[in-house]
């Protein structure tokens, strides 16, 4: 592979690995906390591996017992590696085999394998300048717990895995469900060996190669490469170099080790998380939901407290001056809800009715259906969460909504143009009323008194004096019925416009505490699903 494409190769790695973990980072309190940690420690791997010689690609040899996996090791890389592989203390140790000591130590050392072997040169296969490690592991069926451990710990860190079969236990369950099955992402850095293959009639070779690749394609590794060898005769023993050879020289073991990694990872977040997409909140149900919430926070209670206190303050205003102290004696219903002033900041609670069970159901009821529209057609995890996030805000609800209507400008204390009009109007017809009464009392004390009565202008044969009592008395009747009328279309208006403010602000707090929670849980699923994707290379 040349220097531009394993560039190339390792930014793609990179752009993925930031995915996965864009992925984790995002499914926290969603998917299990055994994926995730799955997850991580995979990451973890990947930070490490990378971190470390990409000159050098680690071949681990893995087998049960009997399965020939060390004399296989040992013809693959010579004769005097099986000289070093006899004076091991112990088979539970792993051996390394190194081609390119230099830069080996390190790698070895994140591997924790200490039996370290200088290799000789294997012409056609490995030199100084090879850059590989040959791993003999333990067997993975050993009873000893140590050995298995080792061995599945070297499943997940070797760049390239040599499965070892021989022809008796080629078939086992334990190796195929426990090992190969999980690794049916890796089958790029994946090598199958039938070893032993000269116990076998030369009729039979075929036949039983056949069957492994059936189990193999079962187990989804389809694509890996399966080779016949006999560690005994030699035969197949240049297959299996060459084979490992162009992995080596290929310079990319490692990157598509840990790409499989990231696929497997990433298939089973997307396996736990399902598939879908949330619907998203729509400009309806937004609606609605606000909707909802004003009418269980009383909304239309206080825009009716509002036309009546505007009425009442329009009849104290421009009624008839005789009889409008009256007015005084009714209660305004906005002082009553707490709500009369002209500072909104001056009080943050309302005097409404607390919010009962029938209001806190419909609330409940409203917030319920918000969040079911809006997760529709979401993974299973992420529908429940999506609900949550609009659930969590119900128990602070009432008390929100009700501070958002005590601070909305009602308009209590706003006087209309057309009060000091009427106001100015009425007192000049009472006026004229009491100056026509006070003329003919006059005239009528004189006459009592035996005084001389003067002559009363008239105006079309009607007293001046009568004619002003009459006139003032229709007057303050016509501006009374007049002033009414002005004030319920008034009030009309100035109680659409309070509407429009409460249900203005009951969508503030219904956007901030239901809604932006929901779209903030349902764009957290896409961009979870968009990292998983680009973590799958889709």
């Amino acid at each position: 592979m040349s220097r531009h494409g394993a560039t190339r190769e390792a930014s793609e790695l990179h752009r993925r690995l930031e995915a996965l973990n864009d992925a984790r980072e995002l499914a926290e309190g969603v998917l299990s906390n055994e994926s995730l940690d799955a997850v991580f420690e995979v990451l973890e791997r990947a930070s490490s591996r990378r971190s470390l010689s990409a000159d050098h690609t680690v071949v681990g040899f893995f087998g049960a017992t009997g399965s020939g996996k060390s004399s296989l090791f040992n013809a693959v890389g010579g004769a005097e590696i099986a000289t070093a592989a006899a004076r091991r203390p112990t088979t539970s140790e792993p051996l390394a085999s190194v081609w390119g000591v230099a830069g080996s130590a390190p790698i070895l050392d994140w591997l924790q394998v200490s039996q370290r072997h200088h290799a000789s040169v294997v012409p056609g296969f490995a030199d100084e300048t090879t850059g590989l490690i040959l791993l003999d592991l333990p067997d993975f069926d050993s009873t000893r717990a140590a050995n298995r451990e080792i061995v599945q710990r070297m499943v997940g860190l070797v760049d390239v895995l040599v499965w070892v079969l021989d022809p008796q236990k080629y078939a086992d369950a334990a190796v195929h469900n426990d090992f190969l099955t999980p690794l049916a992402s890796h089958a790029a850095v994946i090598l199958v060996v039938l070893n032993q293959i000269d116990r076998l009639p030369k009729p039979e070779l075929n036949p039983v190669l056949e069957s492994l690749r059936g189990i193999l394609a079962r187990d989804g590794l389809g694509r890996v490469q399966v080779l016949g060898t006999s560690a005994v005769t030699g035969e197949g023993i240049d297959e299996v170099r060459a084979a490992i050879r162009r992995v080596v020289l290929q310079r990319e073991a490692s990157s598509k080790r840990l790409a499989a990694d990231v696929a497997r990872e990433s298939s089973r977040l997307a396996a736990e998380s399902g598939d879908g997409e949330a619907a998203g909140v729509s400009s309806g149900a937004r609606a609605r939901l606000a909707d909802e919430l004003a009418s269980a926070a009383n909304v239309p209670l206080v825009v009716e407290a509002v036309a009546k206190s505007y009425t009442i303050e329009s009849t104290r205003r421009t009624g008839w001056p005789v009889t409008r102290w009256l007015v005084r004696f009714r209660p305004d219903p906005l002082r009553r809800l707490n709500l009369r002033r002209n500072e909104p900041s001056a009080v943050n609670r309302t005097s409404l009715p607390p919010a009962g069970a029938p209001e806190r159901a419909r609330t409940d009821a409203a917030v319920r259906e918000f969040a079911d529209a809006a997760s529709e057609g979401a993974p299973g995890p992420w529908r429940a969460v999506i609900r949550s996030a609009a659930r969590d805000a119900r128990e602070q609800l009432p008390d929100a909504l009700d501070q958002a209507i005590a601070g909305t400008e009602l308009s209590a204390g706003k006087k209309s143009w057309w009060w000091p009009v009427f106001n100015f109007v009425q007192w000049l017809a009472l006026v004229t009323v009491l100056g026509g009464l006070g003329w003919l009392g006059g005239l009528a004390g004189l006459g009592y008194l035996q005084l001389p009565v003067p002559e009363v202008p008239k105006a079309e044969g009607w007293p001046l004096p009568t004619l002003m009592i009459l006139g003032g008395a229709v007057l303050g009747v016509f501006l009374a019925i007049t002033g009414r009328v002005i004030a319920a279309l008034a009030a009309r208006v100035r109680a659409g416009a309070a509407r429009r403010r409460l249900k203005s602000a009951v969508s503030a707090v219904a956007e901030r505490r239901v809604v932006e929670p929901v779209e903030a849980e349902i764009n957290r699923l896409r961009s979870f699903t968009a990292a998983l994707k680009a973590a799958r290379a889709q």
